[in-house]
């Protein structure tokens, strides 16, 4: 689905309302600029659209009462749900599963709707995220929701066959980008529920996913969209996003910051910030050129190690469905294409010098200097030698745990994903690299500091956060576009499954 088709099907787009959408997100009237964006018009645009542009030329005109008037803005849905800190931490989870669900529904505004049950993060996170939803899948499975969990991976099938691939989230603001493609984990985890016949089921899908990644406008351009070819031959992926333009949930945001950047022209600006969306980590002195000014955010300049090692898993499991098919010469094709792939991960993304993975910037022929929890991926997938493993795990316990669990980088920003933050979908990727590699004592570590700091902040709060301070339980996590969210899906999850590991 394209915004152009998206248009026709009758969703609301940031494009449609014309001045309206600029003149609001510039105003500030929401101190949260994704609030105007999940509101759901009460008339057809273009009659409001129309209205707007008569009476916003009127003396007595009052922005902030025509938007209440046209639009029905989000609200916090009642529950009925309490917290309360003196029930214990997994009754609490548990219980939210049901709390944060949400049925299929068609709301008429920016939201796609879906055609099963999905879990919400949490928070101002009203839509199902694409990432987060993998984690939260590791809790539903140990809390026997496979049901939940099935839902879920048909939903995203579902994306991928009506968008082309699996968006950021389901609203039309988002079908400029996805996320981290863990569709392949969320496939390998209900086949370990359901069977081998799951990863024949999804190949369509799993198809689909990999040329969207793959896309590009003509094979011999260095450069094209995702997908980048080294000087050797070699291809690697970077993040991307399909638009230049200022995000619409973020919009007043991306202005400022496109003026603040004087130095780059404002569309390359919007370009690195989406695609820096797109990785997650939004944002993080990983994407910025001297490790601490968004000013100089360069994302689509390097080719992330993480990213790279979930396509190499996706080559990977292409290549199991293909040969559970007896397809066996697209079985061949897609291991040749995998080893490729590892083969480039530790030619470009192994930096002997730090002893660590890091990202590799392809415009400057260099790996980035930058440390970051991203280069636990190749031990999670197995891509590391043992004695890389070592010595990455030996940094990971020496530079980046501390007593709450594992800061996200070595630098401390006003950014969420640096520290002294740190995140649950990290630290589960750091435990179960370590782990595989038999690496125990580094990984029991790391999910006993950060398991004890979830459970020091519910006993204070009654609350599972999006995110959490791991240098000190004095604080709480800070940074971002936002305030740090309760609920929180991908926290509940990497929780039970963290506990469930340690025999717990």
């Amino acid at each position: 689905m394209t915004i152009s088709e998206a248009q026709k099907s009758g969703f609301l787009l940031a494009e449609s309302l014309g001045d309206l959408y600029e003149d609001v997100q510039q105003s500030a009237l929401f101190s949260d600029s994704k609030t105007f964006m999940d509101a759901v018009a009460k008339q057809p645009i273009e009659q409001i659209v129309e209205a707007y542009l008569v009476q916003k030329q009127m003396s007595s005109f009052d922005l902030a009462s025509f938007v209440t008037e046209h639009f029905l803005l989000p609200t916090e849905q009642p529950t009925g749900y309490y917290n309360d800190a003196s029930k214990p931490i997994k009754q609490h989870i548990e219980d939210l599963w049901t709390v944060l669900t949400r049925q299929p529904q068609d709301t008429g505004g920016t939201l796609i709707p879906l055609p099963y049950s999905y879990v919400v993060p949490g928070g101002r996170f009203r839509e199902v995220y694409y990432w987060d939803s993998y984690f939260t899948m590791l809790g539903l499975q140990v809390s026997k929701r496979i049901d939940l969990i099935e839902a879920m991976v048909n939903n995203f099938a579902y994306l991928i066959d009506q968008v082309g691939f699996i968006p950021n989230g389901n609203r039309t603001y988002y079908l400029g980008r996805s996320q981290p493609p863990f569709f392949a984990l969320m496939v390998s985890l209900l086949a370990e529920e359901k069977g081998e016949e799951v990863w024949k089921r999804y190949l369509p899908q799993l198809e689909k996913e990999y040329s969207f990644w793959m896309k590009e406008e003509n094979e011999e351009v260095e450069a094209s969209f995702r997908r980048v070819i080294l000087p050797n031959g070699a291809v690697l992926n970077r993040y991307w996003d399909d638009t230049a333009l200022p995000r619409p949930e973020a919009y007043k945001e991306d202005v400022e910051l496109a003026h603040e950047a004087s130095h780059s022209l404002p569309e390359t600006v919007y370009r690195h910030v989406r695609a820096a969306a797109e990785s997650g980590w939004d944002f993080s002195s990983r994407w910025f050129k001297e490790g601490q000014h968004m000013t100089t955010i360069h994302t689509t300049d390097l080719l992330p190690v993480d990213l790279n090692c979930l396509l190499l898993f996706l080559e990977q499991s292409l290549e199991r469905a293909y040969r559970l098919q007896n397809n066996l010469v697209k079985a061949e094709e897609l291991a040749g294409l995998a080893s490729q792939r590892n083969a480039a991960i530790q030619t470009y993304c192994w930096d002997a010098s730090q002893s660590f993975y890091v990202d590799y910037n392809w415009v400057e022929q260099v790996p980035s200097p930058n440390l970051t929890l991203a280069a636990a991926f190749p031990l999670f997938f197995g891509v590391a030698t043992p004695e890389q493993a070592k010595l990455v795990a030996s940094q990971l316990e020496e530079k980046f745990l501390k007593t709450g669990g594992l800061f996200t980088t070595l630098q401390t920003t006003p950014q969420q994903w640096d520290a002294p933050n740190g995140w649950a979908p990290l630290q589960w990727m750091a435990y179960a690299g370590a782990k595989r590699y038999g690496l125990t004592d580094v990984a029991d570590k790391i999910a006993q500091n950060w398991t004890k700091n979830c459970e020091l902040y519910y006993q204070k709060t009654g609350k599972l956060m999006e995110k959490y301070n791991v240098q000190t339980d004095e604080l709480s996590a800070q940074g971002g576009e936002y305030p740090n969210q309760d609920g929180f899906g991908w926290t509940n999850g990497v929780y039970l499954k963290m506990k469930q590991e340690l025999g717990a």
